[in-house]
């Protein structure tokens, strides 16, 4: 069991033991010294009053691990349960610890127990709001940022051969038209005309005979 886990408020309940079990004769009333204040008075100091002081300084160092975040687990919990069940248990059911002192010591093992209950509770929504928080701005930021026009692919440029760009020359079409006239002309003035029959006729009269 490590250090952070193991419950303070045993130590000052495992001296109670010692003294309830291995010191019969010594009680918690018992003065263990006096001091003489400025005032005049005289404060005795007893057994028990150092247990209970003992225990009250040994609750910080509890409370602030349970202030850790994490610090607290189910072990220190339970171990915290365990001391305030013993402890109540024995003030309950055993004369010999039927006094203010062990009751104070119960009290503070309550104080322990519930404090570290309601600072993991803390923790917890402390938690939850911290996500709730960061999944917030991050759909916040997601919302603020300007949409992106989608990229449009410019068509590739058509390379063309310079054959087709060459300027093609079309003769025009009266051009043409006179052309096939003046073939057609030629053509009908080389052919011959035709001879009449009546004018061969006469031809063959004309002509002696041999």
């Amino acid at each position: 069991m490590s250090i952070i886990g193991f419950p303070l408020l045993l130590i000052p309940v495992a001296i109670c033991n010692i003294i309830v079990f291995l010191m019969p004769g010594l009680a918690f009333d018992a003065a263990l010294t006096r001091v003489v204040l400025p005032s005049g008075a005289t404060w005795t100091i007893a057994l028990g009053d150092t247990l209970v002081a003992l225990g009250v300084l040994l609750l910080l160092p509890e409370v602030m691990k349970a202030a850790r975040p994490g610090a607290k687990y189910l072990t220190d919990h339970l171990l915290s349960l365990l001391v305030l069940g013993g402890i109540t248990a024995e003030f309950v059911m055993l004369p010999q610890f039927a006094n203010a002192t062990v009751a104070l010591l119960s009290l503070l093992a309550v104080v322990d127990f519930l404090s570290g209950i309601a600072l993991r509770s803390r923790h917890k929504r402390e938690a939850r709001a911290a996500r709730s928080a960061v999944a917030k701005s991050s759909a916040e930021t997601i919302e603020d940022e300007p949409e992106q026009p989608a990229t449009v692919a410019e068509p590739a440029p058509v390379v063309v051969p310079a054959t087709e760009l060459a300027p093609q020359t079309v003769e025009p079409a009266s051009a043409s038209a006179a052309s096939a006239a003046s073939i057609a002309e030629a053509v009908l003035l080389d052919r011959p005309e035709p001879v009449k029959p009546s004018e061969t006729a006469k031809n063959e009269e004309k002509s002696p005979a041999r």
